[in-house]
């Protein structure tokens, strides 16, 4: 009994073994192991740190999701930083072990050609350090990158350079697919921000140590001193160290690096990072959580390596986390198995397609977590760009100086974002103090700018250099504007010694940066510099000798009055004589006698009214009317011609010699310039003078002498030149010199600069500022341009031509004086021919010739009119006094006339007897 019992306890422990073992063995079915190729550069400090942080991947992925079915089955393989090796391991594996995704390759040149494998066997492409923007997920069906795209850090680096208002930035970049591909969007975002490139420094990773330090001294040959790197850690790692050893590691100089070696700085080694003190450098904001903290500490417990954990790493912790998480998700439905292709020829094109890869295309994209390396979600299968942060090298560490938050909110001191700072005016404030290489805080600028000066004899009161520094109104000017400027603008001045046109084109070739003098902004210059906004008046004018010698002339009373109006006040008199004649012929004695006496009575009369004087009185009211207007013609005329006399008389007139450009071409006299100027060519090409006519000067006596001994004496007829320069010279000559003739337009003074410097709108807004503070510039102009002011009240005793009063000024007098004497001789006639043509009719015939008819009425216009008031009064008169018993009486009514009525009493002619 006890034996069976024995024998069954036995049988029921075989069985129940049988059923652990069956369940183990249905358990391990069910788990799928999926291959997935890995392709990476093993030897390179990337390649080694992401395959530690992919196994550890592997196993805290299935230590927390151990019920998963699937598990990822990671192949590796070196691909030696061979593109062809690259190339031919993912090959291998699609072909051979059948993988269903690649995490890989590790290089972007190297990703282009495994992106065409992966398109047509159909298989995933999973890189997360290919980073370069030429490789575009969206144009490559069946690429995933779980990495930024290089090109979403330039917005942050060029709001780095728009804080410190640098103006240009070298770059320097390796000469692989990683670093060509970026420029053209770090170009344009500097661009963006006010900047420019002036120079590109492109090395090759093959590059040996003598080959580098020839490109870092072509580079020091340059004026700009701000440098922005872009290459690997391999390269930038010996770079740094050859800078440092050319002394470009020193106070004066700028360093920005990239996210490609800015995310390697842990890993270089401490002799790197003492060559990078004061180096800024923009990456990828990782925030510090407990995860990867405890992931840290993981991590460098089994790795003998001497370089720390990178971006790179977490990166590729990352991806393994979400192909994992697609492959669960994808699960059975899909088989693992290789679709035969029926192509027989043994090439690239005879690749099996994965039923798998397409769904995992789908999935993995979806994929959305905590990860390491932040919150991971892809954006268009590329990871979606994240804050960056901004970092200064100090010693064997680095210090956060800022964020860039977002395009929007641009650059921040703190990670949250204030809104109070970002409406400071300064940006520079939104970046914590930095340490720059040489271990100091002052900034470095953009560039020592080589400033060429032009050496100019005369008019230094406008520019002048001694001993390498300036001085003068343009100086002026120019210092004015530089404290203006938000950042520092280091300079030396360089003389030059040839003319303008020749200064300038020394910045289009190079010898200089800019060109500050009293440079004229004339179009032809435009074509190869480009020049400030002007900072002084503008205009080309001639100066010329003036002369006085009005007052000796013995005619000069006859110079109040134009020809013209002398000849119309003549006309006017004679015609106003005659019309008073005729009025008062037939009613008034003192207008009659003989014809001599009555031509002589209508002159003087006419003529005696200037002076008031005519004796003679007038009985007719129209004539009275004729004389009340034409008096007051006479009072405005004598007035005005008394006025101007007396100012040719007691004022000094300066006259000037020539008026008219065309009357100097005419007569060939020589004309003056200022040497090395602009204008000997303005005046050939647009006044059309001869050169041999033209003669170069340089000082303000030069002028003075030239102008005095005038042209037949070897000297000039006029001195041609800008406006600044003629009231200079007229100010220091005041009563022997005056500008005249026309202005021709110009730009006025500038400052020059190569085409395309940003600098240039810097420096017009600067200008701008000075020019506009009237007590700054009133302070500049009465310093160096002192005398100005005096001679311009004198300036306004010049006339260029002597303006006599001409009868347009007096039109209207004349014309209202010839209306009301026509229109009163008008009617005066009408009323004459009405009251004789009873009389005419009687005498006149019509077979009677017409001389005879005009014969006749000038008889009886010659009579006297009996009927007029003055001719009755005087007869009754003359009967008064012939009665013997009236005659007391009529002496009584004399005396009482003479009393009241002497205006009539003395048109009484006692003697005339008729």
């Amino acid at each position: 009994m006890m034996t069976n019992q024995k024998h069954l306890l036995s049988f029921f422990f075989i069985l129940l073994l049988a059923g652990l073992g069956s369940i183990q063995l249905s358990m391990a079915k069910e788990v799928m192991r999926i291959p997935v190729g890995v392709v990476l550069d093993l030897n390179s400090s990337v390649g080694a740190i992401a395959e530690s942080c992919m196994t550890m991947a592997l196993s805290d992925f299935y230590a927390k999701h151990a019920h998963y079915r699937t598990r990822l089955d990671l192949r590796t393989r070196d691909s030696a930083d061979d593109i062809v090796t690259a190339a031919s391991e993912a090959w291998y594996m699609m072909k051979k072990e059948k993988v269903q995704a690649i995490i890989g390759p590790q290089r972007s040149a190297e990703a282009k050609f495994v992106m065409e494998l992966g398109r047509k066997a159909k298989v995933p492409i999973i890189s997360f350090s290919a980073t370069s923007p030429s490789l575009s997920p969206s144009r490559s069906p069946f690429f995933v990158r779980t990495a930024f795209d290089d090109s979403a850090q330039v917005k942050a680096i060029a709001a780095v350079i728009e804080a410190y208002s640098w103006l240009e930035v070298v770059l320097v970049y390796e000469d692989t697919d990683y670093g060509n591909d970026l420029i053209p969007y770090l170009v344009d975002a500097i661009q963006e921000v006010g900047a420019r490139v002036p120079y590109r420094s492109v090395i090759p990773p093959s590059s040996n140590d003598a080959e580098i330090l020839r490109e870092l001294r072509r580079l020091n040959s340059n004026s700009t001193r701000i440098f922005l790197v872009h290459m690997t850690a391999s390269l930038g790692s010996k770079f740094f160290i050859l800078a440092n050893k050319a002394g470009m590691m020193s106070e004066g100089y700028a360093w920005i690096v990239t996210e490609g070696l800015s995310t390697f700085l842990d890993p270089v080694n401490s002799t790197t990072m003492d060559s990078m003190e004061g180096v800024l450098g923009v990456r990828p904001y990782i925030p510090m959580t407990k995860d990867l903290e405890d992931f840290q500490s993981r991590w460098k417990q089994p790795n003998k390596m001497t370089a720390g954990l990178n971006l790179f790493g977490l990166w590729a912790y990352d991806t393994v986390w979400a192909l994992a998480m697609a492959v669960e998700k994808v699960g059975t439905t899909s088989s693992s198995s290789m679709k035969h292709n029926t192509s027989r020829v043994v090439n690239l094109a005879s690749l099996e397609t994965s039923n798998m890869g397409k769904d995992l295309l789908e999935t993995i994209p979806s994929s959305k977590f905590q990860s390491l390396s932040g919150n991971f979600q892809l954006v268009k299968r590329q990871l979606e760009p994240s804050t960056f942060e901004i970092f200064n090298v100090i010693g064997n560490k680095e210090r956060i100086i800022g964020y860039w938050i977002d395009q929007k909110k641009g650059l921040s001191r703190q990670l949250k974002y204030d809104n109070s700072e970002a409406e400071k005016s300064d940006v520079k404030r939104r970046l914590k103090q930095t340490i720059w290489p040489g271990d100091t805080t002052v900034q470095p600028a953009t560039k020592k700018l080589r400033i060429g000066v032009p050496m100019k004899e005369g008019f230094n009161e406008f520019l002048k250099l001694e001993n390498k520094s300036i001085s003068g109104f343009a100086a002026a000017v120019f210092f004015a504007a530089l404290a203006k400027l938000p950042f520092p603008l280091p300079h030396d001045f360089f003389s030059f010694n040839g003319t303008y046109d020749d200064v300038l084109c020394q910045i289009k070739e190079g010898k200089y940066d800019a060109v500050v003098a009293d440079t004229t902004i004339v179009a032809n210059r435009s074509l190869y510099v480009d020049f400030t906004l002007p900072y002084s008046e503008s205009g080309v004018s001639m100066v010329v000798l003036v002369e006085n010698n009005e007052r000796d002339n013995i005619w000069i009373f006859l110079k109040p009055l134009s020809l013209d109006l002398w000849l119309t006040t003549g006309a006017a008199f004679i015609f106003t004589g005659f019309v008073i004649w005729v009025l008062e012929h037939r009613v008034n004695s003192e207008f009659r006698g003989p014809p001599q006496q009555q031509l002589g009575v209508i002159l003087s009369f006419s003529f005696s009214t200037l002076v008031f004087a005519h004796r003679e009185k007038v009985v007719n009211n129209w004539s009275r009317l004729v004389l009340i207007i034409w008096v007051f013609v006479v009072l405005i005329l004598t007035q005005s011609y008394t006025a101007s006399l007396a100012s040719m008389l007691t004022v000094q007139r300066l006259r000037p010699v020539f008026t008219d450009i065309r009357e100097i071409k005419r007569n060939g006299y020589n004309i003056g310039y200022q040497k090395n100027s602009f204008i000997k060519g303005f005046l050939m090409d647009n006044l059309r003078f001869e050169e041999s006519k033209l003669k170069a000067y340089e000082t303000i006596e030069d002028y003075n002498h030239a102008l005095s001994k005038g042209t037949n004496n070897g000297g000039v007829a006029a001195i041609f030149d800008e406006i600044p320069y003629l009231k200079l010279f007229i100010a220091k000559n005041c009563s022997k010199y005056t500008m005249v003739g026309p202005t021709y337009k110009t730009d006025g003074f500038g400052f020059a600069f190569p085409r395309g410097s940003p600098l240039v709108s810097y420096m017009s807004r600067a200008i701008l500022n000075v020019t506009q503070d009237k007590s700054k510039m009133d302070s500049i102009e009465e310093k160096y341009i002192a005398n100005q002011t005096i001679c311009d009240d004198q300036s306004a005793k010049v006339s260029s031509e002597r303006e006599s009063l001409h009868v347009y000024s007096f039109g209207g007098l004349f014309i209202i004086a010839g209306i009301v004497s026509m229109f009163s001789l008008l009617m005066y006639m009408y009323r004459f021919l009405c009251s004789q043509w009873p009389t005419l009719r009687t005498t006149i015939h019509s077979e009677n010739s017409f001389r005879w008819k005009m014969a006749e009425l000038a008889k009886h216009f010659d009579k006297k009119d009996l009927t007029s008031h003055p001719f009755t009064r005087r007869t009754s008169r003359v009967h008064a006094l012939d009665t013997p018993d009236e005659t007391a009486i009529g002496g009584l009514h004399d005396a009482n006339d003479m009393q009241n009525n002497s205006a009539v009493e003395n048109n009484i002619d006692v003697n005339e007897n008729e």
